[in-house]
């Protein structure tokens, strides 16, 4: 099926922006993610390279210290976002949401890893999150039917992380 340009622009606004994953920001605007990939690497050949639009993005302006913040605002912001959404899209399957989660915990881990070098103060949050992140890769791997009931979960969960840690 062909898209507009129009859907193409809001998956790459969603992705560069809001800075979601491309998995979610593809389910966001109601395509599949082979498309969205598709698109993202059309654009990169033709010299919008989405990855480095979403860089200078999250880099324009401030500090050292403030773009580790904003950078951990903004996957906290993109985390709940795609919570949120992962527990609301009833047509997806068990293991497409065990995928998505596996991907939105990936790329949690690699920012908080990132931020520890620049903000120390986000040592015992980082050591909450790689134990969540530890307990999601053993319910994918020994309990993949409770990934919908563990995805519920992990979204109050994760604010009250946030409230002690945050």
């Amino acid at each position: 099926m062909a898209h507009p340009p129009e859907t193409r622009d809001k998956v790459r606004r969603a992705y560069v922006f809001d800075r979601l994953s491309l998995e979610v920001a593809a389910m966001k605007c109601g395509v599949s993610y082979g498309t969205a990939s598709r698109w993202k690497s059309n654009a990169a050949q033709s010299g919008d390279d989405w990855d480095k639009a979403q860089a200078a993005q999250l880099m324009a302006g401030g500090s050292i210290e403030d773009i580790g913040r904003q950078m951990l605002a903004g996957l906290v912001t993109q985390y709940q976002s795609s919570m949120d959404e992962i527990s609301r899209n009833t047509d997806l399957k068990p293991a497409d949401k065990v995928h998505m989660l596996s991907s939105l915990a990936d790329a949690f881990n690699k920012t908080v890893s990132a931020s520890k070098r620049i903000l120390p103060e986000t040592s015992e949050l980082a050591t909450a999150m790689e134990v969540v992140q530890k307990l999601a890769a053993f319910v994918q791997q020994r309990y993949p039917k409770h990934a919908q009931a563990f995805a519920e979960l992990l979204e109050p969960f994760g604010d009250e992380l946030a409230r002690t840690y945050g």
